[in-house]
């Protein structure tokens, strides 16, 4: 039982690298299915960049999509702000929300980064796209010191159609893969950079120590845990009472639940601050001597299934 719980241990120690290793294979799969199962260049100087290109970038840019749409801290900072602005900048911190949004975006990026730089690495899509390209530029370094049959045949070189000799047209291919990886590992290597600079940067400008802020960052993990178990349980024994009510026609019993305002207050996006030792919204909720006790107003639902107060 110690050998299970220590792996386990380390398993929810590494969670965050293998949630990016299963994303990476996941990646590497989905790009090798669209390559052979739904690619299909189609050879010609009018659609072969646009066809190219889609598949280069459409999956990654619905990847993005998913990584903001799947964001629970988007929705934290995004919901209600159309009727309150100030839940996005709080207490008129507009550089922390910046940092906040930054910082989302950036966790949205890392699947299409991935993306990219995989479908990159293979070159199959790259070379669909270049070879469609009718700029002189692009066809004179392609074809430099070769025939004219180069320029005409260069849209056909990614198919086995082309009329050209299959060391020139091995040539070409070779060519577009070695440009298509060159820029596949310049993302990589830039990724990198960027995201180390970015941590030193933050890691830098820390107001709290190293161990603090691994503490800060369990206590987080372990809040959401708890929140998510504790608030399952609660909805069960409030449903639980409003259902004994129906069913047995009698007036329900009195049921504690906390206020709207407390729930716009521990939904807000925390910061840290040298003046309050607090880890989070929560927290500082709690342990507020001034907490507002007042009961949930009644709550009735509008036309669309959302929540309201009356």
């Amino acid at each position: 039982m110690e050998k299970f719980q220590a792996v386990l241990q380390f398993l929810m120690n590494k969670k965050a690298t293998i949630g990016y290793s299963f994303m990476a294979l996941m990646t590497i799969g989905g790009e090798r299915i669209f390559s052979m199962v739904s690619f299909q260049c189609p050879c010609n100087h009018d659609q072969n960049f646009a066809y190219g290109l889609t598949f280069l970038l459409g999956p990654a840019a619905v990847l993005l999509l998913f990584g903001l749409f799947f964001s629970s801290r988007l929705w934290r900072l995004y919901t209600g702000c159309c009727l309150n602005p100030i839940k996005l900048c709080p207490r008129g911190n507009c550089f922390g929300c910046f940092r906040v949004v930054l910082s989302i975006f950036t966790g949205a990026c890392v699947a299409p980064i991935m993306w990219l730089c995989v479908a990159l690495l293979n070159g199959t899509f790259y070379e669909c796209a270049v070879s469609g390209l009718d700029d002189n530029l692009v066809v004179d370094l392609f074809c430099k010191n070769k025939t004219l049959k180069c320029r005409e045949e260069l849209a056909r070189v990614p198919c086995d159609r082309s009329k050209l000799s299959s060391d020139e047209r091995m040539e070409l291919l070779l060519m577009f893969r070695a440009q298509s990886q060159i820029l596949g590992w310049l993302i990589i290597i830039i990724a990198a950079t960027v995201g180390l600079l970015g941590a030193c940067y933050k890691n830098c400008r820390s107001k709290v120590s190293y161990l603090q802020l691994t503490f800060w960052k369990r206590y987080m993990e372990k809040e959401r845990e708890r929140f998510d178990t504790f608030a399952g349980e609660y909805a069960t024994k409030l449903a639980e009472r409003n259902l004994r009510s129906f069913f047995e026609n009698k007036d329900p019993e009195a049921f504690p639940f906390p206020n709207h305002r407390a729930w716009e207050e521990i939904s807000a996006l925390y910061t840290f601050s040298r003046s309050e030792q607090y880890y989070s919204t929560l927290q500082r909720y709690v342990e507020r001597t001034d907490r507002d006790f007042s009961p949930e107003k009644k709550t009735i639902i509008d036309l669309e299934g959302g929540m309201e107060m009356s």
